[in-house]
């Protein structure tokens, strides 16, 4: 399985209903898992980002399809990144030209 970060900031609709964030937290495991996508983890930080979601899912599109399916709900806007652990960089270092 692929890891992934998703990083979401909350909308002006998600700053509204702050106080669902747990729930909708509830929410998004449950549609992850629907999706075929394990939520390892998640944390509300401070700064530009208001949660960040660790992932893994089977492909890009996997990743793809359920961050745009959280952001279609209108209380966050994400940003989906590849993660590589020192095993997955490693093969990919081993195969530069």
């Amino acid at each position: 399985m692929a890891s992934y970060i998703v990083l979401a900031s909350f909308t002006d609709k998600g700053a509204h209903d702050v106080k669902d964030t747990v729930g909708r937290s509830d929410k998004f495991k449950e549609m992850a898992k629907k999706a075929g996508v394990t939520v390892k983890d998640m944390y509300w930080t401070l700064g530009p980002t208001d949660v960040i979601a660790i992932c893994e899912a089977p492909d890009d599109e996997t990743a793809t399809r359920l961050s745009m399916s959280v952001a279609s709900r209108g209380y966050v806007r994400t940003q989906t990144l590849r993660a590589f652990n020192a095993a997955e960089v490693g093969r990919i270092l081993d195969g530069l030209v």
